[in-house]
């Protein structure tokens, strides 16, 4: 029997693009799609794949925080997360939120086939210098590479400021990112202070200029500024 393969990315042609990648091989299927997380949540449910695809930017909330709701549902589920995001934020955070791998879109489709395919079959999945760096944080030595001071401090952020962090940069409005995030004005206010003092930021201003040079480096274009 063909393993089935669940889709959840909130382009439509990238879904079209896993569906013809993986419905060409003979020992995979895609067997549902979605663009969002309620939807992915559902469609996981009355589907019951083999393997979850998801980005992480997606609607209703991330693809970390979808993991963290999937594998509450089925802990064996094995998830992989494609994205655009820099693994070097995101990898380790995924992983920890229980993800099997991590792979960057710039890809080939030999490498996303070859990641699903170790997945399934029970292995971590991850590039060699995602790999390198675990591998230095577990024997407790520093990294061989330099990280700049702006990539490191993002580190210091949580999965939910960094996720209102890339809210700012896109150009959310306090209000807009409560309700996506179906959290309250005052929390993400919480979230913005943190985040600034994470930062070294003084001002909002300053915090939206940091936001959206940090969104527009990832390849994501920002949304236009309605205020906050």
């Amino acid at each position: 029997m063909k393993r089935k393969v669940y889709v959840v990315d909130d382009h439509p042609m990238m879904r079209r693009g896993y569906a013809c990648l993986v419905n060409a091989e003979p020992d995979l299927a895609v067997c549902g799609e979605a663009a969002n997380a309620s939807a992915a949540l559902a469609g996981v449910e009355a589907t019951e794949p083999d393997l979850v695809i998801a980005d992480i930017s997606i609607e209703g909330t991330n693809g970390i925080e979808l993991t963290k709701q999937l594998l509450t549902w089925r802990p064996d589920l094995p998830v992989l997360i494609i994205s655009m995001h820099d693994e070097a934020l995101y990898a380790e955070r995924a992983l920890q939120a229980g993800a099997r791998g991590y792979l960057m879109k710039m890809e080939g489709d030999e490498s996303v086939l070859r990641a699903i395919r170790r997945v399934l079959d029970g292995h971590v999945y991850v590039s060699d210098a995602v790999q390198d760096r675990l591998l230095y944080q577990h024997i407790g030595q520093a990294r061989p590479h330099h990280e700049d001071g702006a990539a490191t401090a993002l580190h210091a952020l949580s999965d939910r400021e960094l996720e209102v962090f890339e809210m700012i940069g896109r150009g959310y409005p306090t209000r807009e990112i409560a309700d996506r995030l179906s959290i309250s004005p005052k929390t993400v206010e919480s979230h913005r202070a943190k985040i600034k003092s994470k930062l070294g930021v003084d001002t909002a201003t300053d915090l939206m200029r940091r936001a959206m040079r940090w969104v527009e480096s990832i390849g994501s274009h920002p949304a236009p500024s309605r205020g906050t």
